[in-house]
């Protein structure tokens, strides 16, 4: 209840906050990419329970002449690339946060076609809601493997304090600010080991 109490507040706050940044972008993405602009996407949440995801679109919708959406690099658009590097694409998930879909901290929602691949021990890490940011993402974000992703995540359910939660929010803070631990493939998938 007092996780919660913070994660509404904590979204609430950061909505407000981030207001006139989150209505700039939304004009700048309307105007070099059109509409839509946002982009959403289903995600597992707390129990497996699918929820929509939500983010400002990155990349635009061009296909090949056989109609095949291009890969992520070639879709992908400056002011793009520029939300992405500093995760200002990521900033509509406050909202998943106020509806109760997400958390401010837990292991990171990933896509739905993946919780196939996940071993039993992976699958702990939908204990919990997912979050914003989590232990893992302070602790590498996409510099380390899926398999030392989901470790670190089921750390996080078998952990899980406030006490945790505030620390991994400050780290995080230092994190974005750094950039440390930040990598942007133009595709990252999961094979059947989980590995990327």
């Amino acid at each position: 209840m007092i996780k919660r109490g913070i994660d509404i507040l904590g979204s609430l706050l950061a909505l407000l906050v981030l207001a006139p940044l989150i209505m700039a972008l939304m004009v700048l993405i309307r105007y070099k990419m059109g509409s839509p602009v946002f982009f959403s996407q289903d995600r597992p949440g707390k129990g497996g329970e699918v929820f929509k995801f939500i983010k400002f679109r990155t990349m635009t919708s061009a296909t090949d002449k056989n109609g095949a959406l291009l890969s992520d690099d070639q879709r992908m658009t400056k002011i793009g690339k520029l939300m992405r590097h500093t995760s200002l694409d990521e900033m509509l998930s406050f909202w998943n946060v106020l509806k109760g879909d997400m958390s401010l901290v837990g292991p990171r929602p990933l896509l739905v076609e993946y919780l196939a691949l996940y071993s039993p021990e992976q699958s702990r890490r939908h204990a919990v809601k997912p979050g914003i940011t989590g232990w893992a993402q302070i602790n590498g974000r996409n510099s380390i493997s899926w398999v030392e992703k989901f470790e670190l995540d089921v750390w996080y359910v078998d952990n899980k304090s406030l006490k945790l939660d505030t620390q991994i929010l400050l780290r995080t803070i230092f994190r974005v600010i750094s950039r440390k631990g930040i990598n942007h493939p133009g595709s990252v998938t999961m094979n059947k080991f989980g590995a990327e």
